[in-house]
């Protein structure tokens, strides 16, 4: 069974990591500040992918931030992409600021 854990340095600084027990299949890298989440970087391992790894970590993300009343801030452009193609799903945590600047 795929396990998504996060880890952080003492900088909150680090990701959330899919893994099947005994290798990791993939991460979301990231960081913590004050009240917002930054995603930087979203990847799976080759032999992984097409299997929905990425949407895990994707929501594992979104529910940390929930719980702990942050705003993402998507530099990843998968996440990215995710938000703007469900934007209803993800308004409470989006921190779009930058995107309602550019419009």
């Amino acid at each position: 069974m795929e396990e998504v854990k996060l880890h952080l340095n003492e900088k909150n600084h680090g990701g959330f990591y899919i893994t099947d027990g005994v290798e990791q299949l993939g991460e979301m890298v990231l960081s913590i500040s004050a009240s917002n989440l930054t995603v930087y970087h979203t990847e799976v391992s080759p032999k992984a992918e097409g299997k929905g790894y990425a949407k895990k970590m994707l929501n594992a993300m979104v529910d940390h931030a929930r719980k702990n009343k942050l705003k993402v801030i998507p530099l990843c452009p998968y996440v990215h992409a995710q938000f703007k193609r469900h934007p209803e799903e993800y308004a409470d945590v989006w921190n779009n600021a930058q995107e309602k600047k550019e419009d």
